[in-house]
């Protein structure tokens, strides 16, 4: 009897394990983990051009007749975007996401403007410590994007996993919600490195 109830155990746990992986469990799992990797990356390259504006804005400041207006939106754009509260929770948050993509793409807008209004002025563009940023920040822009791109594909997988069948039924038992996504409507925008032009004129 003791056996019996063993092998039936046991049969009832692969049972489960069988069905748990046939309607998505473990997919469910693993394109998590993917998304939370790719998030992690978005916000290492997020990172890696907020550290970049210090430097940018004192080279500006150099610049005596640079448009103050122009250098008090990076300032105020970077103060916003760092001073956002990240956590693993704003990946299921859509309002918390879309208000950390808008301080972002009030970022990157803020730097693009910068550089295209420092081509007016010859001295910065001699200057080789600031050609040397407008290359890191063009590098970490393109880094950005690629990063998004990924994080794009992982969250697209996960949701498409949580609205088809059978793999829905798991999405509700389990409550995987389909994870926000960067808006559409400025992804061209937001997600295009500043332009950056080197000829002298």
């Amino acid at each position: 009897m003791k056996r019996f109830f063993s092998a039936a155990l046991l049969a009832l746990g692969l049972a489960a394990t069988g069905l748990l992986t046939g309607c998505g469990y473990n997919d469910f799992q693993r394109l998590d983990e993917s998304s939370k990797a790719a998030w992690s990356e978005v916000l290492n390259q997020y990172q890696r051009r907020a550290d970049l504006v210090p430097n940018i804005v004192a080279t500006v400041k150099g610049e005596a007749a640079f448009e103050q207006d122009t250098l008090t939106k990076v300032i105020e754009a970077r103060s916003k975007a760092t001073a956002m509260q990240v956590t693993p929770e704003t990946l299921n948050n859509p309002e918390a996401f879309k208000k950390f993509q808008a301080a972002q793409g009030e970022l990157g807008g803020a730097l693009s403007r910068l550089m295209v209004v420092s081509e007016n002025y010859p001295n910065l563009k001699a200057n080789q410590a600031f050609a040397d940023l407008r290359v890191q920040l063009e590098g970490t822009e393109n880094r950005i994007t690629v990063a998004r791109n990924r994080y794009i594909q992982t969250v697209e997988s996960y949701n498409v996993l949580a609205r088809s069948f059978p793999s829905n039924l798991t999405a509700m038992v389990f409550s995987y919600a389909p994870k926000p996504n960067f808006a559409v409507q400025n992804e061209v925008q937001i997600s295009a490195p500043p332009t950056v032009n080197f000829d002298k004129k």
